[in-house]
């Protein structure tokens, strides 16, 4: 089985051929090993944005840059925005404006103390991840994109539900869970997952 076959086997975001074709690793053919090489350039980028809070980080600019430090190494389109419709996210031509809407949210939602602090967090990722903005990568990408929000305001990154390590797969059905109740606004599910 190839890499298209073997991701949409995992559960992950489809990709079409075209993406595929966008690998900068040419010797990866599995999917174990493309998880692998991307964990690697995802922990890199980790460690970076660790080092020192981004001024910029409520900006398209911003959100663009943490997607390519964290693909840049395995996807030559890293940091662009998807072209094609996926079975989750936002027609591809409203990426743009739905994310600059989301951004100047969060903004008000700063300027005005609209939610506590966590919650803005969990509006924050669960709006990113419903816009889909990339074709690879989207819910890691949220991830560490809200962790830096949380470090950018002064506060603890979530722990993602590592409550459980050693159980994959219940802790990512709990997540996709919370991320559906949160596509129905409510929020209870995500904010309790977000801090196991």
């Amino acid at each position: 089985m190839g890499l298209i076959g073997q991701a949409q086997a995992s559960g992950a975001t489809p990709m079409d051929p075209d993406e595929i074709e966008g690998l900068i690793p040419r010797h990866i053919t599995l999917k174990r090993e493309l998880d692998e090489y991307e964990q690697a350039n995802i922990l890199a980028a980790q460690a970076e944005i660790e080092k020192r809070v981004a001024k910029n980080m409520l900006s398209e600019a911003y959100v663009r840059k943490l997607h390519k430090m964290m693909f840049n190494k395995t996807w030559r389109w890293a940091g662009t925005f998807r072209k094609t419709e996926k079975s989750i996210g936002i027609d591809p031509s409203q990426i743009g404006v739905s994310l600059r809407d989301l951004l100047d949210d969060v903004k008000c939602w700063q300027e005005f103390n609209t939610y506590p602090i966590d919650e803005r967090a969990v509006r924050l990722h669960h709006r990113l991840v419903f816009i889909h903005p990339f074709s690879n990568g989207n819910g890691r990408h949220a991830r560490l994109y809200t962790d830096a929000f949380l470090r950018y305001c002064g506060v603890d990154p979530f722990s993602w539900g590592r409550i459980n390590l050693m159980n994959a797969s219940a802790t990512r059905n709990a997540y996709i869970a919370a991320l559906q109740a949160a596509d129905k606004k409510d929020y209870r599910l995500l904010s309790a997952f977000v801090r196991t």
